[in-house]
C-alpha cells in the first residue's frame, strides 16, 4: 500500500500520516485516497447501514486530521491506527443506536396500550407481507447481490469476488433490484 509522492519516490501511509500531523493537506488527501474504501468497508460491516457507515468514516477522518499528532510508529502502522479509529467510531455508533432503541422500547413499554394497537399490528403484518412479496419479485441474482451488499455490508468489489462476476454486473443487479423493489413498494 504505497503511493508516489511529489518527488517521485514512494510514500508509505506512516510517512503520509506524519505529514498530516504537520498539517499537510495533500498528504491527508493522499492517505484518504489510499484507505477510504477499506475504512468504508469496515464501517459497513459494523454498522450495516451504508449511510451510517459513511457518517462513521467522515467522523473518523475528521478525527484523523485532528489527532494525527498522536500517531506513534513504534506502537503500530498508520493503516492500523486509522482502521482502529474507524472501528471505534463504528462500534460507538452501534452502541449509541442500540441504547437509543432500548430507551425507546422501555418508554413504549411504560405507555398504556391504546385502542389502535390491534389496527397497528394488522398494518404491520400487511407491510411485512408486502415487503416479502416484493422481495420474491426479484431475480435470484438480484436478491443475492442486494443481500450481500446491504444486509451483510459487503462492498461492490467484495460482492463481485463472492459471486465471481464483474463489479459492473454487481452494480447493475443491485440497481435493477432496488428499482424493482421501489416500484413494487409504490415508490416509497
Amino acid at each position: 500500500m504505497r503511493s508516489v509522492d511529489e518527488t517521485g519516490t514512494r510514500a508509505v501511509p506512516d510517512e503520509l500520516l506524519e505529514r498530516v500531523a504537520a498539517g499537510d493537506k495533500a498528504s491527508y488527501a493522499e492517505l484518504f485516497d489510499l484507505l477510504a474504501s477499506r475504512c468504508l468497508g469496515l464501517a459497513r460491516r459494523v454498522v450495516v447501514s451504508a449511510p451510517l457507515a459513511e457518517e462513521v468514516v467522515q467522523d473518523a477522518w475528521l478525527q484523523v486530521w485532528r489527532t494525527a499528532s498522536t500517531f506513534d510508529r513504534s506502537r503500530g502502522s498508520a493503516v492500523t491506527w486509522v482502521m482502529t479509529l474507524v472501528h471505534r467510531r463504528a462500534v460507538d455508533r452501534v452502541r449509541h443506536d442500540s441504547a437509543a432503541a432500548r430507551r425507546d422500547v422501555a418508554y413504549e413499554a411504560r405507555r398504556p396500550i391504546g385502542y389502535d394497537s390491534v389496527s397497528e399490528s394488522a398494518v404491520d403484518r400487511d407491510e411485512v407481507r408486502r415487503i416479502r412479496r416484493c422481495l420474491d419479485g426479484l431475480t435470484n441474482k438480484q436478491r443475492e447481490a442486494i443481500d450481500l451488499a446491504y444486509f451483510r455490508g459487503r462492498t461492490y468489489g467484495e460482492v463481485a469476488g463472492d459471486l465471481a462476476v464483474n463489479p459492473a454486473t454487481v452494480k447493475t443487479r443491485i440497481r435493477d433490484g432496488l428499482q424493482r423493489l421501489r416500484t413494487c413498494m409504490g415508490g416509497l
